[in-house]
């Protein structure tokens, strides 16, 4: 059984597995958008996310903990600057994977893996839950209201 063993092998050593998940993570950020095939992509969504949590986090200890990974010291300072801001209000799932196809050659499944925009400035509403039900008082000041037909009645046609 394999309780409590998560992420994907990929049928290749530790030290393969681990540089192919480097390697990814590092061109996801600093491309913001990467096509790779469907497993390795829903792998490398929980390393993206985690690196863009250490970026928010902000910390010498993050910045370090993300160098380890990272490959690149332009994508680290891309992601502590850029991406922590851009991310700050956002609480997780920080990007997303589109399936697209089946490669030609061998008929893989394919995605792309990006980024999530920015979001747009939303009114301060925005965050809450609209209700969809009325209280008890506009209930029952909606059904006074309503007393009166809405529609006139039909005419018996001919």
């Amino acid at each position: 059984m394999r309780h409590l063993k998560a992420g994907r092998k990929f049928n290749r050593s530790a030290s393969h597995r681990k540089a192919l998940l480097r390697n990814l993570v590092t061109s996801l950020l600093r491309h913001e958008r990467i096509q790779t095939t469907d497993p390795k992509a829903k792998e490398l969504r929980r390393w993206a996310d985690r690196m863009i949590g250490l970026g928010k986090q902000g910390t010498l200890h993050a910045r370090r903990q993300a160098l380890a990974v990272i490959q690149d010291e332009d994508v680290v300072h891309k992601l502590f600057d850029a991406l922590a801001t851009r991310f700050k209000n956002r609480p997780g799932g920080y990007s997303r994977v589109v399936k697209i196809g089946w490669r030609q050659g061998d008929c893989a499944p394919v995605s792309i893996v990006e980024l999530i925009p920015a979001e747009a400035k939303a009114d301060a509403t925005s965050g809450q839950k609209k209700s969809r039900r009325r209280s008890r008082k506009e209930a029952d000041a909606g059904a006074k209201k309503e007393s009166a037909p809405r529609w006139p009645a039909r005419k018996a046609s001919a």
